[in-house]
């Protein structure tokens, strides 16, 4: 190569155009998320939002996070128009757990070379998802890095940011012995427990494509994007006094539910109480899990856990199922004994 050769940023790898061209692809998706207090959307160097007057005091809630291992199979299954979806669910259902309605998403999309149509599908997702949850996509980082990731790899991080009134927030604080748990049905796996789930995909070799539970593959299963409670789950808390909510995400319903629960209390779940679907039976199978150990990596068929009192969990259990969800009465909150573990499946 000739050293005095002049050099473009293209020739280092990184290609400005194909970048320019993935902005103008997803602008009219990212439109379609747009609320009313966004007064600059994507484009710009910031996103710029207002808080809405319907707020006396209102708190910004944030998350973040990422879709992790399971972009492993995506890059596999070459399947990138959900993965958005998850991106977003991850950040969206955790806020709302604190009663946050969310407010605006940004994501963070980083390559070694930038593939124009396969990163198009995956902002589609995102703005899918965002759109699907009430929120706004207002911006964004594309990171087009030579020698970062392997061909055909991209990693995706993103964050949400909500409001909720201050007199509002659920804590988790009045939850009392004799309260219900209820749980909302999972999609599948989620986002969580990939690298064992792409353990057992090793070990078993199964033909991903072959019908596995209806007329949907296994690796439709798989694949399946986080489910997005915000709606629902919002319109709940108008209407019903929802003591604590818990996504669960990463560590499973053990791991999850203590996390919202007062020190003096134990969520005690029936696991008979729900039908713990195909995929997670083949995956404990498949990978000779102790149930325990699928409690604590799983959602194994919950994917939110919302508290009520028992006065109201029948009313609370309508309204979510009117509204689309699949919803079960799991458990029992009692009183805890010592240092016991606050959430017992049995």
């Amino acid at each position: 190569m000739n050293q005095n050769a002049s050099l473009s940023y293209r020739d280092a790898g990184v290609d400005i155009d194909a970048g320019d061209q993935l902005v103008e692809n997803i602008k009219p998706y990212a439109k379609r998320t747009m609320r009313p207090e966004v007064l600059s959307g994507i484009g710009g160097f910031g996103g710029l939002v207002e808080i809405s007057k319907k707020y006396k005091e209102p708190v910004l809630v944030s998350g973040t996070d990422g879709v992790g291992t399971k972009l492993k199979l995506a890059f596999e299954l070459n399947r990138h128009d959900t993965v958005g979806i998850d991106l977003v669910a991850m950040s969206v259902n955790d806020i709302l757990v604190q009663g946050a309605e969310p407010l605006f998403f940004l994501d963070y999309f980083a390559c070694g070379k930038l593939d124009v149509a396969a990163a198009t599908e995956v902002i589609k997702g995102i703005a899918k998802g965002c759109e699907d949850s009430g929120c706004a996509l207002i911006g964004g980082e594309t990171a087009e890095m030579p020698g970062m990731y392997p061909v055909g790899e991209y990693d995706l991080a993103g964050f949400a940011v909500g409001v909720v009134e201050k007199s509002k927030i659920i804590t988790g604080d009045t939850i009392v012995p004799g309260d219900v748990v209820l749980g909302l049905a999972s999609n599948g796996a989620h986002s969580n427990g990939y690298s064992l789930v792409r353990k057992i995909i090793e070990r078993s070799a199964p033909d991903l494509d072959a019908a596995f539970d209806g007329k949907r593959s296994l690796a439709d299963c798989i694949m399946a994007p986080t489910r997005l409670y915000v709606k629902p789950l919002l319109a709940l808390m108008q209407a019903i006094n929802v003591k604590g909510m818990a996504h669960i995400t990463g560590g499973g319903i053990t791991e999850n539910v203590p996390r919202v629960l007062p020190a003096n209390v134990v969520a005690e779940i029936d696991a008979a109480s729900w039908q713990m679907p195909k995929l997670f039976r083949w995956l404990q199978e498949g990978g000779n899990v102790e149930a325990q150990e699928m409690y604590r990596t799983f959602n194994c068929g919950i994917g939110m856990v919302v508290v009520v009192a028992a006065a109201d969990a029948d009313a609370a259990v309508s309204q979510l199922q009117a509204a689309g969800e699949t919803v079960s009465k799991i458990g029992v909150i009692r009183a805890r004994n010592g240092e016991e573990h606050q959430t017992q499946v049995k």
